[in-house]
C-alpha cells in the first residue's frame, strides 16, 4: 500500500474520487522504465537505487505517480538484505573501542582498521581483510543493504495494483463502512468473512447465504484513539473483497483538508464494477501460522478422524461464526474447531458471546493459556463447549483427547 504522502484523490461534492492510472502508452511506458531500473539495479545498495530513481523522477510534474509506482516495487516486489562476511554491529564495538584510544585522523582510522582485521584474523582462523572491515561496518544500515531479489512485475500489474492502493488509502481515515454482499457463492462469503476475522475488524452481520449479507464495520476514526493500524487493516480487506463476485460499499470519511487547514466529511463508494485487480490469491488455505503448523501435526498423526477446512457458516445474532476446522470420525460422529490464540480483550469477549450463542453442542475451542479471559470478562465455566488448553503448539493428541471423551 501506499503512505498518506503519496495519496492522491479529488472531491466531486463529498465524494472522494482517488486517482486512478490509465493503461495507456504514456503510463505503461513509465511502469517499464521503473521496473527496468530495478531490475538492473540488483546486486547494487538502496542507496545507489535511490539516487537514480530520483533522477528518473526528474522536474516533471507527474513525480508523484513515479515516486507512488517506485514505493510499490520497492516494498512488494523486492528483497533488500545486509551483505558483509561480518556482523557489522561486531565491528561497530571494535573498531569505535580502538579509535577512542588515539586522536581521530585518517591515518589513525588506517590504522585502527588494519588492527581490528589482524585481531579477528586471529580470532576466526583465517584472513580478514581490512576492505572487508571497512565495506563491512555500515553495511547493515538502509541505504548499504543490497538489493538481493525482485519480483518483476508486468507493467499492467503495477498499475493495476497502484490504483487498488489508491482506493485502499481511502479507508485510513474511515469512521464508518457498510458492505452488502449480495447472493453469490458461499465459498465467497467464507473467504470474505475469513479475512474480516483474520484482521480482527469491529464488524456487525446481517444475512443469510440464500440472500446475502450486510456488514456494518465501524473505522479507526470511530475508535476512541484512533488507530493507523486499524486503518491498515480495513484497507487489507478491499483486495478480499474483490474476490466477492457482486458486492457495494460506502464509507463515511474523515479527511484532512490542507487547503482549508481542518478536517472535511467525505464519502466514499465503490461496488463489484469497479475494475480494480486484486493481488490476493482467490483462496488463502490458512488465518495464521498456528492453524498451518497444528494441521501439519495433525497429518503426521495416526487416528481415523479427518481434520477438514471448508465449514459451513453459522449464521447467529449481529454475526457469522466460521469455526476454524471440522473433524470427521468415519463412524459419523462430527465436531467443529476454533482455536482462539492471540486476541485482544474485545474480541475474546466477543468470541466466547458467539460461541454461546451458536446453540451447538459440537464445538471443541482450543485456547491458548496466554490469553487472559478473566480480564476480557470471559468467564470460561459459561462457555457451551468443550475445552482443550495450549501453550505455545497445540497438540493433536490433545485434541483427540477430548473427541474420545
Amino acid at each position: 500500500m501506499l503512505p498518506t504522502d503519496l495519496l492522491m484523490h479529488r472531491f466531486s461534492g463529498e465524494e472522494i474520487v482517488p486517482k486512478r492510472l490509465n493503461l495507456d502508452t504514456k503510463t505503461l511506458a513509465i511502469a517499464e522504465d521503473l521496473i527496468s531500473l530495478f531490475q538492473e539495479a540488483k546486486g547494487n545498495t538502496r542507496g545507489e537505487l535511490n539516487r537514480q530513481l530520483q533522477e528518473l523522477e526528474g522536474e516533471e510534474t507527474d513525480y508523484r505517480i513515479k515516486r507512488g509506482l517506485s514505493h510499490l516495487l520497492n516494498s512488494s516486489f523486492s528483497t533488500f538484505e545486509t551483505v558483509s562476511p561480518l556482523d557489522p554491529p561486531m565491528l561497530r564495538e571494535r573498531v569505535f573501542a580502538l579509535s577512542a584510544q588515539v586522536v581521530p585522523s585518517p591515518q589513525n582510522t588506517q590504522i585502527t582498521l588494519d588492527r581490528v582485521a589482524e585481531i579477528l584474523s586471529q580470532e576466526l582462523n583465517h584472513e580478514v581483510l581490512t576492505e572487508q572491515v571497512r565495506s563491512g561496518l555500515y553495511a547493515d544500515l538502509p541505504d548499504n543493504q543490497i538489493l538481493t531479489e525482485f519480483e518483476t512485475p508486468t507493467p499492467e500489474s503495477l498499475i493495476h495494483r497502484y490504483n487498488l492502493s489508491q482506493v485502499q488509502g481511502v479507508f485510513y481515515r474511515a469512521s464508518h463502512m457498510i458492505i452488502n454482499a449480495h447472493r453469490n457463492d458461499p465459498g465467497q462469503y467464507k473467504l470474505l468473512f475469513r479475512y474480516v476475522k483474520l484482521f480482527q475488524l469491529m464488524t456487525y452481520i446481517e444475512g443469510d447465504p440464500d440472500h446475502g449479507f450486510t456488514l456494518t464495520i465501524d473505522g479507526p476514526t470511530s475508535l476512541f484513539k484512533p488507530s493507523t493500524r486499524y486503518g491498515l487493516a480495513i484497507a487489507k480487506l478491499i483486495p478480499a473483497l474483490l474476490h466477492v463476485t457482486k458486492w457495494s460499499l460506502a464509507a463515511d470519511l474523515q479527511i484532512n483538508d490542507s487547503y482549508a487547514g481542518k478536517k472535511r466529511q467525505g464519502r466514499f463508494t465503490l461496488d463489484s464494477e469497479c475494475g480494480l485487480v486484486s493481488h490476493y490469491p482467490p483462496g488463502k488455505t490458512y488465518d495464521s501460522m498456528l492453524e498451518e503448523g497444528f494441521v501439519d501435526r495433525w497429518n503426521k498423526t495416526k487416528t481415523d478422524w479427518r481434520l477438514e477446512r471448508e465449514v459451513d457458516l453459522i449464521p447467529i445474532p449481529g454475526s457469522v461464526m466460521i469455526p476454524d476446522f471440522r473433524v470427521v470420525h468415519p463412524d459419523g460422529r462430527t465436531f467443529l474447531l476454533e482455536i482462539v490464540g492471540y486476541w485482544r480483550p474485545e474480541y475474546l469477549k466477543k468470541k466466547f458471546s458467539q460461541v454461546r450463542q451458536s446453540g451447538r453442542d459440537d464445538l471443541v475451542l482450543a485456547v491458548s493459556e496466554r490469553l487472559n479471559l478473566e480480564k476480557a470478562g470471559v468467564k470460561i465455566s459459561e462457555t457451551p463447549a468443550r475445552i482443550v488448553w495450549f501453550k505455545d503448539q497445540l497438540s493433536p493428541k490433545a485434541i483427540l483427547e477430548v473427541l474420545e471423551r
